[in-house]
């Protein structure tokens, strides 16, 4: 069990939710990763490393706008769920 706020929950929800939402920004995904204890480590450019439950990924962070598109959310998706994390977890 995670400790989350409403607003954390709201978007590991959306992050899980079919049809996809195109409105989460981006900011809201790296709050959620770091409320899940995820280690966020800036990389170059628009570059995010991000290590949970010994599962790592490197994100691009979308730009110019924040708004995370379908791709990455299931990109999202993919990695919370091989680092053990679901909606499930909420």
């Amino acid at each position: 069990m995670y400790i989350m706020n409403n607003k954390q929950r709201k978007v590991l929800r959306a992050i899980f939710e079919e049809p996809i939402q195109v409105s989460l920004k981006w900011s809201e995904i790296e709050n959620l990763l770091d409320a899940l204890g995820a280690k966020l480590i800036e990389r170059k450019g628009s570059r995010l490393r991000v290590s949970l439950n010994e599962v790592r990924r490197v994100f691009h962070r979308p730009h110019p706008e924040n708004v995370a598109g379908k791709a990455r959310i299931k990109d999202v998706r993919n990695f919370l769920e091989n680092a053990g994390v679901t909606d499930a977890n909420i």
